[in-house]
């Protein structure tokens, strides 16, 4: 549970910051939501999946619409050091991010980034999707 309660922190905290350049950025009445995505890594495979997202999937993430909003990774070896990668975007609209996915997922390019880096084995062991709108009372307005 502390763990879970850190991650939801860490995605408040980027919001905020992405919403004091923008006030209206994550109001969820203007449709706009947050994704945190957690992946656990295949053993040995953090350092390559933070190579593709740093040379691939951030400029691929923008050509189809997904802000970048911030990545991190534990500092705490119960929380994941080593083996997780946790990062936050903004969708105009859940609807939008589906989209997107969609639209990311059959990119030739990204499916071919994607086999390439994944020849000694998929990077990703474990994926987790939280998609996230502020409260009415919350400063992210």
């Amino acid at each position: 549970m502390k763990i879970e309660a850190s991650l939801f922190l860490v995605a408040a905290l980027a919001a905020a910051a992405v919403a004091q350049a923008d006030p209206k950025a994550a109001d969820p009445a203007g449709g706009r939501v947050f994704e945190l995505r957690t992946y656990t890594a295949s053993p040995g495979k953090l350092d390559a999946l933070n190579a593709r997202f740093r040379d691939h999937t951030i400029a691929l993430f923008k050509k189809h619409g997904m802000e970048v909003v911030g990545f991190w990774e534990p500092i705490d070896k119960e929380a994941g050091a080593g083996e997780k990668l946790i990062y936050l975007l903004a969708h105009p609209s859940r609807e939008a991010a589906q989209a997107n996915w969609k639209a990311f997922r059959e990119d030739p390019e990204w499916v071919k980034v994607k086999a390439e880096s994944e020849v000694g084995g998929v990077l990703p062991a474990k994926i987790e999707s939280v998609y996230l709108a502020g409260t009415d009372y919350s400063p992210l307005k």
